[in-house]
C-alpha cells in the first residue's frame, strides 16, 4: 500500500492505506486537543484565530497560531522533500522514512508529552501538526491526491457531489467509478471517527501515551506492507524457477 504507484496502484491499496492513516489521524487529533485543546491534524481553525489575534493587536498570540499553521505546511514540504531526495537515489526506502519519522514524533510526544502539557504545551502542538503535515503530504502523494487523511472538511463536500451525481450518471463505467470514489471517502470518515473513538477512550486512561499506540499502528502498517512486499518477491522468484 506503501509502493505502488501510478498506474499499478489500485483502489485496494488506497484503501488499505486510507484506513490505516486515518485511523492514526483520529487518534491524534483526540489526544492532541484533549492535552493542550489545539487541532492537530488541519489549519483552518487555526487560520480564524490568527486573524483574530492580529484584529486584537496581539501580535505574540497571532504569531504563536502562525506557527501552527507554519509547522503543518512545513511538515508537508519535509514529507516531499525527502521524497524527492531518496527517489533519486533509491525507490526502496522512498516512503518509509517520512513514515518513520512520524513514528518517532508521535513515541517522543507519547512518552514525554504528560511533561510538556505543563511546561511547553505549544511543542506538543507544533510535534503534531508537524507529523500530521508529514502525513497528509506523504499519502497524497502515494495516492496521486486521491486520498487525504487528515481532515474531513473536503471529504465531506466531495462526498455530498458524488452521491448526488449518482442519482444522474446512468452509465456502467460512470457509475462504477463514483461507488469506488464513494467507498473510498467513507472509508477515510469511518476510520478517522473510529480513530477518535479510540483515541478518547485511551486517552482517559493513559493521557498523551496514547500516542504511543498511535505509532505502534504506523509502525505495524509499514511492516506489514514490507512482509506483504516480501512475499510477492519470492512468489515471484519461485514461479519463474
Amino acid at each position: 500500500m506503501f509502493r505502488h504507484q501510478g498506474k499499478t496502484r489500485t483502489l485496494n491499496h488506497n484503501l488499505k492505506i486510507a484506513s490505516l492513516l486515518s485511523f492514526v489521524a483520529g487518534i491524534v487529533n483526540v489526544a492532541g486537543f484533549f492535552a493542550v485543546h489545539r487541532l492537530a491534524t488541519n489549519v483552518t481553525g487555526h487560520f480564524a484565530f490568527f486573524m483574530d489575534e492580529v484584529f486584537k493587536l496581539d501580535f505574540w498570540q497571532a504569531f504563536v497560531y502562525f506557527l501552527y499553521i507554519f509547522f503543518f505546511f512545513f511538515g508537508s514540504f519535509i514529507s516531499n522533500f525527502l521524497i524527492e531526495i531518496i527517489s533519486r537515489k533509491s525507490e526502496r526506502y522512498l516512503y518509509t522514512i517520512p513514515a518513520s519519522i512520524e513514528c518517532i514524533i508521535l513515541f517522543y510526544i507519547g512518552v514525554s508529552g504528560d511533561d510538556l502539557v505543563n511546561k511547553s504545551p505549544n511543542t506538543i502542538a507544533f510535534s503534531l501538526l508537524f507529523a500530521m503535515g508529514l502525513q497528509n503530504s506523504l499519502v497524497t502523494t502515494i495516492s496521486s491526491a486521491r486520498v487525504r487523511t487528515t481532515h474531513l472538511t473536503g471529504l465531506f463536500t466531495d462526498l455530498g457531489i458524488e452521491l448526488s451525481q449518482l442519482f444522474f450518471y446512468s452509465e456502467k463505467e460512470q457509475k462504477k467509478k463514483l461507488t469506488s470514489s464513494i467507498k473510498l471517502r467513507l472509508t477515510i470518515i469511518i476510520f478517522f471517527f473510529t480513530g477518535g473513538i479510540a483515541g478518547s477512550i485511551l486517552y482517559s486512561k493513559i493521557l498523551l501515551r496514547t500516542l504511543i499506540f498511535a505509532a505502534a499502528t504506523l509502525v505495524l502498517g509499514l511492516v506489514y506492507d514490507h512482509v506483504k512486499f516480501k512475499v510477492i518477491l519470492l512468489r515471484r522468484k519461485l514461479r519463474s524457477a
